[in-house]
């Protein structure tokens, strides 16, 4: 008898943005209600960290790619854990 596996793995991704935009990033992702949270991890340099839903990482990708059009976002490294489990 097989045993289903209820967790959940939430992604982080992590960013270098404008500071000044830090704001409108999270109000952004607030309207795509539940796919993501984003958390400053520095607020003076722009560092941001994106905690992505189980299953919206397509649709938080598109959103990016979206804002890259218009502000500067760009994928860094801050030494933290990709995944969570969630229970």
């Amino acid at each position: 008898m097989s045993t289903l596996d209820t967790r959940l793995h939430t992604i982080r991704k992590q960013y270098q943005v404008e500071k000044e935009f830090i704001g409108f990033i999270r109000f952004i992702f607030e309207g795509y209600d539940g796919i993501a949270v984003i958390t400053t991890k520095n607020a003076e340099t722009g560092q941001i960290i994106i905690t992505i839903a189980p299953g919206c990482e397509e649709e938080v990708h598109d959103v990016i790619h979206s804002l890259k059009d218009e502000i500067m976002i760009t994928p860094v490294d801050f030494d933290i854990p990709d995944t969570e489990i969630i229970y």
